[in-house]
């Protein structure tokens, strides 16, 4: 056969030797031979791939849609998935206040955590390219994820306790509340279950603003002595009180004692000095003019004696200023029921729905903490990625970092934000064990989520399979749309 009549796709048989006009081989001048495959070899590995995939195929099947299909199912019958009910279970959802409840707080979640653990790991990638020692930042940043939600949530149960002693939170607090407003040395009610006939019998009478006052008056030259009960024997050790000593008389002064009003010896006996009972040191005193106004201060010794000298003439009373029982910071529950509640113009079901509970609050922090490493791993996997080029024609250019970084990083950054903050989404609408391990019982009602709700309804107390099931079918047609917009972004 002759070059000239050699067409495009004429088959060749690799047995035969084709040749030019010149009598050339074909291989010879740079024509390959085509063989073909044996009939049905195609067919034979598909087959061989379908059975390689058959038992993944059958497994997910059997873990991922049966389980769905059953649970639409359910989500139409009754408690005992045996009477249909048809869109009840929908109808008892959107008209049952604690699931109403579980909805706003899903939207907490939503609307709050996303963005902010998006913005701290944009910011902590941006601090790993800028600061020293990235390595071990970033490490550390990342080391919560490691950690199992439960392990995490309980952590952050013991950090948020209310005890100040037990809870890093509220000790923090106390340090700067303490500061800022001191404690007494008696941080007690000193009134409290006492009544005007039994502060009587120990000389005193309640004051303005939670002070106390000497029921009788004095002048110079008198002495007074006022006991306090209902003080704690370990504030005394405390404070290094000492045994009273009855006052004595001084010319021109009003001399006193304030002591604890109880004797072991005489525990019933009220206002009267024995020897085994104590002084009261460091009281802070104001003497008072009939008129009311401060004629001088002092304090009480270690054996709870106080002197006013120079008193001049008059009668005057003793008062036990009221920053003497100043509580100090008791803290602060967290994890309690306590919310941020709207105006109260509002009906009491909008209240509800429209407040933030403390606790939810809490969770998140305790949320932020697990997560923030992932999203700056992400981000910072982003940002290596960028063009420098571009970063470093704006910087030619003359725009500052706060430009570049407004214009330049987060326009590209954009699509990695929104895969972090999409994700997030994801997450918090199916969050459940932070809140089923950090939430104490007391407020677990107002902190639940609609995962959390469908494992109560259909796992603990009172079965109910059919509200359970239509919870978490709403719960799936919630989180699809998210996962579908994820799954578009990360693919293209």
């Amino acid at each position: 056969m002759a070059a000239g009549s050699l067409r495009r796709g004429h088959p060749l048989s690799p047995s035969v030797a084709v040749s030019t006009s010149a009598g050339t081989p074909l291989a010879d001048a740079g024509v390959v031979p085509v063989s073909r495959k044996p009939a049905g070899g195609g067919r034979r590995d598909q087959v061989g791939s379908l059975l390689f995939l058959a038992p993944a195929a059958i497994w997910l099947l059997a873990i991922t849609i049966y389980p769905v299909i059953a649970t639409f199912r359910n989500s139409v019958f009754d408690e005992t998935a045996t009477s249909y009910v048809g869109l009840n279970n929908y109808k008892a959802i959107f008209s049952t206040a604690s699931i109403l409840v579980n909805f706003r707080n899903n939207v907490i979640w939503v609307v709050i955590f996303p963005f902010v653990v998006t913005f701290l790991g944009l910011v902590f990638a941006v601090l790993t390219e800028r600061i020293r020692w990235s390595t071990a930042f970033k490490t550390i940043i990342f080391m919560p994820i490691v950690f199992s939600a439960t392990a995490s949530a309980l952590i952050w149960r013991t950090i948020f306790d209310l005890d100040p002693h037990v809870g890093m939170v509220n000790a923090a607090v106390q340090t700067a509340s303490d500061w800022v407003n001191p404690p007494g040395l008696y941080p007690v009610d000193v009134s409290a279950g006492q009544s005007v006939a039994a502060l009587a019998s120990s000389g005193l009478s309640p004051g303005a603003s939670g002070s106390l006052q000497s029921t009788s008056t004095a002048v110079a030259g008198d002495t007074v002595e006022l006991g306090l009960i209902r003080i704690n024997a370990a504030t005394l050790q405390v404070v290094g009180a000492q045994t009273a000593v009855p006052p004595s008389p001084s010319s021109g002064a009003i001399s006193g004692l304030v002591y604890r009003d109880f004797s072991p010896s005489n525990p019933t006996v009220r206002g009267q000095l024995f020897p085994d009972e104590l002084g009261l040191p460091g009281l802070q005193l104001t003497l008072l003019r009939s008129d009311g106004s401060s004629a001088g201060t002092t304090a009480t010794d270690p054996h709870g004696n106080f002197r006013f000298a120079g008193v001049g003439s008059g009668s005057f009373r003793v008062q036990l200023d009221a920053r003497n029982f100043r509580s100090g910071f008791t803290g602060i529950f967290w994890l309690g029921s306590q919310s941020l509640t709207p105006t109260s113009h509002l009906s009491q079901t909008a209240q509800a729905l429209l407040s933030v509970p403390l606790v939810d609050l809490a969770m998140i922090v305790a949320y932020l903490w697990m997560w923030a490493g992932f999203a700056m791993v992400v981000i910072g996997a982003g940002l290596t990625s960028l063009n420098r080029e571009l970063l470093e024609a704006g910087r030619v250019d003359g725009a500052t970092e706060g430009q570049i970084f407004r214009r330049i990083t987060m326009p590209l950054l954009s699509p990695v934000l929104v895969v972090v903050v999409v994700t997030m989404i994801i997450n918090v609408l199916k969050i459940f064990d932070v809140i089923l391990n950090m939430a104490p019982g007391s407020s677990q009602g107002d902190a639940s989520t609609l995962a959390l709700a469908m494992y109560n309804d259909g796992f603990t107390g009172g079965i109910h399979s059919g509200l359970s099931s239509a919870l978490a079918v709403i719960l799936f047609l919630l989180v699809i749309p998210a996962m579908v917009s994820n799954l578009r972004r990360i693919r293209g």
